[in-house]
């Protein structure tokens, strides 16, 4: 199981798509080390930014999308740990705005701080959250994080909206265009039997039983959004849109007081 960064969670990876584009060669050179490979988002459509403003991409240096993220405030990100963890923030760029990473639409901003959650170890632990600082205000609007009473929208059912610009297909290429695919939340006894490290007070899955629709390489730390909440973030998985391997995302209820501590933060 790997995580669903470019380049961490390459050969196996159900949600790492979601996370770096720009890093598929790494992902797939990382694939036949990690095991782990996803692609983009799998089984999914086209999306318009325009209807999803809050959601934005992170790139390195040479413009190379690697993750996704959610705006959380006016110059806060939300994203996954494993996206994040080890980097320079001068080495992060955040692009919001873009639907196509061929375009130049949008704003790039510099990563100015990064927090991790403090008890994050890997994504396979829990805790795969983390709030990046911006050098400046977006102009696009944020998307409010679900909290420990919306119990509802975490409902084994309840269909959830991913979005990234991973791969499209397990071991494929990332997406040049923003993506979306609806998926199901799955009850914790299903994410279970799927995975032994599976933690329900940290984790939240969400799949078909039958697979085909999941999110994959370079879709790490992108949003999974219910009720127009954060529910979840693009974590890991067993590769992309597996039969009975749901994808894992970070539980942001959970942690929703440790991310609005940060995104409210003078830093």
């Amino acid at each position: 199981m790997s995580d669903k960064k470019l380049g961490v969670r390459a050969a196996a990876g159900t949600l790492a798509a979601m996370s770096l584009v720009g890093g598929l060669l790494a992902t797939t050179a990382n694939a036949t080390e990690q095991g782990t490979a996803a692609p983009p988002i799998v089984g999914g459509q086209a999306a318009r930014i325009a209807d999803h403003p809050w959601v934005v991409y992170l790139a390195d240096e040479q413009g190379n999308q690697f993750c996704g993220g959610t705006i959380g405030a006016a110059n806060k990100v939300i994203t996954a740990a494993h996206c994040i963890q080890g980097e320079q923030p001068a080495s992060v760029r955040v692009v919001a705005g873009r639907e196509s990473k061929s375009s130049t639409d949008g704003v790039e901003a510099k990563v100015t701080g990064v927090w991790v959650h403090p008890k994050y170890q890997d994504a396979n632990t829990g805790s795969d959250v983390a709030v990046l600082t911006l050098d400046q205000q977006l102009p696009q609007t944020s998307l409010p994080v679900a909290t420990p009473a919306d119990t509802a929208s975490y409902e084994p059912g309840r269909m959830a909206t991913v979005l990234g610009w991973g791969a499209t297909s397990e071991g494929g290429d990332a997406s040049e265009t923003l993506q979306k695919a609806e998926v199901p939340l799955t009850s914790d006894a299903d994410c279970k039997k799927a995975y032994d490290q599976y933690d329900p007070q940290a984790m939240v899955c969400a799949g078909f039983p039958q697979g085909g629709v999941d999110s994959c390489q370079g879709d790490s730390g992108g949003p999974l959004v219910v009720d127009g909440k954060l529910v979840g973030i693009v974590s890991t998985g067993n590769g992309c849109a597996r039969p009975g391997n749901p994808g894992i995302y970070t539980r942001t209820a959970s942690y929703q007081a440790d991310i609005q501590a940060q995104l409210t933060a003078q830093h």
